[in-house]
């Protein structure tokens, strides 16, 4: 029979009395005087112990990252061939495979998009007619926006557009749903596509590694509720360990196909998305990344808006380094000046920028959820992604009105056999705006000139952001952008990505970080050539704007994202300036430490706003402002000591009862080695697990006997290992069924199977630090809390170690 347990705490002197009561699965419950727990007569507990939880929490399930060590785990592992993983390396290129192909056509969607769009306006434009050049480009871009928006909004499961926060927070072990869906995985590629090439100031980079994910998700299991899916390929990676894995391995190749960067793709899954790592998957990532880069790399040689061009595998080194600098400068100590310069204030609008941002999203939470009906909640965020639009493409159609033609001073220098090269970059396109078309000619020195003009508002603000970004990054090019077309450019530029970001459209970050940075960067190295001159020899070569313009990039993206290593090789990638190197370095460790200063990163502050349980890799927890130190701690300060435990052998209706009336995602299981010996924790099992046993009935007994458990009854570990219910109505049925009927009151259910007896246990007086640690590194979802005797005498869950609850339940032991 099972029983019902109180465990009595007594803080001084730690001891545990065991007191047994008839009826029910065990309750272990805890007389501490800080939380206290009512039980009814009847048997059944309502109880609230201490504080109640976050409510935005509770939403979100945990995840074990290894599976169930159970006797039906073991079996099933028994029928699979050990270390051979030569389908998990083939898996993982065509994950890489696939996310190029992905990327690949990201950027060429995008790009088609653009140059139809302004090629519907190309004779207003000549004509100065910028009224119809504005009702034209903002009807192709609010046609664009409602259906990015829409597809968001209404498509998607989540109803929000999804990216890196979620990605991340998954990956750290929260339950996060919908995720990884085919229809989040469709609106969010036509949303991004449709996003970015309507005019907002944004780019593909988040999108992309969330896509990634999702492919790596999917083709690593092999399946799909939504389609109805379940092929039988590939099984022994469906599992929460392997699941991680490959879609680590797919956001890192998301970074490595949007910028062509396939070291930088796999050291930001380390620094940013991964919260577990080893070699082995440092390789596979690796080899992921190669293959997305390859892929992508590989189309582009040929294809150009879906045209065939030619020069199949022919990898020119313009289309694949995406902002290629072509002159390469020699640097002096005295560069390092403006350098730390830079880093400063990239810290400080960085973090200026996660401030502003984070509020804009939380006013606009808060008025979305003012508004109690559904469709006209999410008509309002439609509503918003239009009237950011409508300012958008307000400012960059107008505001180049203002501005002069300037001309084109650095493509004066082609040779005469590079004459069809001649103005490749500025050929009637938006730079050149509404200036005059140049007129070339061939000077007595052989060069060909060229008197073609731009116009420096329209170059930074309505080109897009990675053309936009090139100018900037451009060498030799001193005077090309003045002082008042980059300042009105970051100040819009600022403002107008920090309120796009967070808005119903899926969306990136990167690159107006980028071009955020390189703005101020350049502005930086103007104020430098306007003290010191333009410099031609080569020991004040580096007086250059176009070189600040690229430290300042690295420095505003590393304020606002707090990267370090990833970030540094990205951008040494994405120029092949090595030779910057170093002050890249400077300027992004600068950056961050000043970030540091004010608040979290981006994403670390959007997972908090967001509500996603994540665990940092090292706790922090302060009082008073100050840090606390939690090797002064023990578990038991911030265990739940209301438990509710299992017998090996537990009655069918008393299950039902428990499943019904708690939502507990897991219970410890007890058992006696001897009649007359207290209970000890042997293991764990899950809420799913039960749910699924409760539905094959051949399995139940009719009595309770001490005899071993027979195999051919042994239901096999795919089929009770499920990630959520298959029909939960049906589940709700048969437990009520259960519940009700009295033929299962004589009914039992042999636990022992399917017992996870690998579970991790602490005693109540280990460290808190180091139980943070452990629950941490191993990715756990429960960790139970025993005493001296092995007694169980609390849980440990997720939940219980977020800051705001360590700070809570240390505050009450200081």
């Amino acid at each position: 029979m099972s029983s019902l347990l109180f465990c009595s705490r007594h803080l001084a002197n730690s001891e545990e009395q065991m007191l047994l009561a008839e009826d029910g699965p065990d309750l272990i419950h805890s007389l501490d005087p800080r939380r206290c727990c009512n039980i009814n007569a009847g048997g059944s507990a309502n109880y609230k112990c201490g504080e109640e939880k976050n409510e935005c929490l509770a939403i979100y399930e945990s995840l074990d990252y290894l599976p169930s060590h159970s006797e039906a785990y073991k079996k099933w592992l028994q029928e699979k061939a050990y270390r051979t993983d030569w389908d998990r390396w083939l898996l993982m290129g065509l994950i890489g495979i696939g996310v190029g192909m992905l990327g690949f056509l990201t950027h060429q969607i995008i790009d088609c998009l653009i140059k139809l769009k302004w090629k519907l306006v190309e004779n207003y434009l000549q004509n100065g007619n910028f009224h119809m050049t504005w009702i034209c480009i903002l009807g192709s871009g609010l046609a664009m926006i409602l259906v990015s928006s829409g597809f968001v909004v209404f498509f998607c499961p989540a109803g929000v557009p999804c990216g890196l926060p979620e990605v991340t927070g998954f990956l750290n072990g929260a339950s996060i749903q919908h995720i990884f869906n085919i229809k989040t995985f469709l609106g969010t590629f036509v949303s991004c596509v449709l996003a970015v090439a309507s005019g907002l100031f944004c780019g593909p980079e988040g999108p992309m590694i969330h896509l990634g994910a999702i492919i790596g998700c999917g083709l690593s299991q092999l399946k799909s509720d939504t389609l109805g899916i379940h092929l039988p390929f590939f099984t022994r990676f469906q599992n929460s360990a392997d699941k991680r894995n490959f879609i680590t391995a797919g956001a890192g190749a998301g970074i490595a196909s949007v910028f062509r960067a396939p070291v930088g793709g796999l050291l930001f899954t380390l620094e940013e998305v991964a919260s577990f790592w080893d070699v082995r998957l440092a390789w596979q990532t690796f080899f992921c990344c190669l293959m997305a880069t390859f892929t992508t790399d590989l189309l582009s040689s040929s294809l150009d808006g879906f045209v065939y061009r030619g020069h199949f595998g022919f990898f020119e080194a313009e289309k694949g380094i995406l902002f290629w600098v072509k002159n390469l400068l020699d640097l002096s100590i005295l560069a390092f000046i403006p350098t730390i310069f830079l880093g400063i204030l990239g810290g400080l609008l960085g973090a200026l920028f996660v401030s502003l941002n984070i509020k804009i999203n939380k006013l606009r939470m808060r008025f979305f959820s003012s508004i109690s009906k559904l469709f006209l909640r999410k008509t309002s965020k439609l509503l918003e992604s239009m009237m950011i639009l409508l300012c958008t493409v307000t400012i960059t159609v107008y505001l180049p009105y203002f501005f002069p033609c300037t001309p084109v001073g650095t493509l004066r220098t082609f040779q005469l056999k590079n004459n069809t090269e001649i103005t490749k970059e500025f050929k009637r396109e938006i730079a050149e705006y509404t200036c005059t078309p140049g007129t070339p000619w061939i000077g007595p020195d052989g060069v060909k000139y060229y008197n073609q003009t731009f116009n420096q508002a329209a170059a930074l603000l309505a080109e897009n952001g990675r053309r936009g970004i090139a100018y900037l990054f451009k060498r030799g090019t001193h005077e090309e952008f003045g002082y008042t077309s980059l300042f009105i450019a970051v100040a819009f530029y600022f403002l107008l990505s920090c309120w796009t970001a967070g808005s119903a459209v899926a969306s990136g970050l990167v690159i107006p970080m980028l071009y955020t940075g390189a703005l101020y960067g350049r502005i930086v190295g103007l104020i430098l050539v306007s003290i010191f001159g333009v410099q031609t020899n080569g020991y004040g070569a580096w007086i250059d704007p176009g070189l600040f313009a690229a430290i300042g990039a690295a420095s505003f993206v590393s304020g606002v994202s707090r990267l370090t290593v990833s970030l540094t090789v990205i951008m040494i990638e994405i120029t092949n300036d090595v030779q910057s190197l170093l002050l890249v370095m400077v300027a992004v460790m600068v950056a961050k430490m000043i970030g540091d200063w004010f608040n979290l990163p981006l994403y670390s502050s959007l997972l908090k706003l967001k509500c996603i349980p994540y665990l940092d890799s090292e706790p922090f927890a302060g009082q008073r402002k100050k840090w606390l130190n939690l090797e002064l701690f023990s578990a038991r300060d911030v265990m739940e000591p209301c438990v509710r435990v299992l017998h090996l052998k537990e009655k069918i209706v008393s299950l039902a009862q428990l499943l019904a009336n708690t939502s507990h995602g897991g219970f410890p299981v007890v058992y006696k080695s001897e009649p007359d010996q207290a209970e000890v924790f042997l293991g764990t099992i899950t809420r799913l697990e039960l749910c699924m046993l409760l539905e094959n009935e051949p399995i139940f007994e009719t009595e309770t006997n001490e005899e071993t458990f027979s195999c051919d009854l042994l239901l096999s570990y795919q089929k009770i290992t499920v990630e959520k219910l298959p029909d939960p109505s049906r589940t709700t049925m048969l437990l009520n069924h259960y519940s009700a009927d009295p033929q299962y009151q004589q009914l039992f259910i042999n636990l022992e199977p399917y017992i996870n007896k690998s579970a991790v246990s602490v005693q109540a007086h280990f460290s808190l630090q180091r139980t943070y640690i452990i629950f941490r590194t191993l990715g756990l979802r429960h960790l139970t809390v025993v005493d001296l005797q092995n007694r169980v005498v609390g849980i440990i869950t997720r939940k219980d170690l977020m800051p705001f609850q360590l700070e809570e339940s240390t505050s009450e032991n200081t």
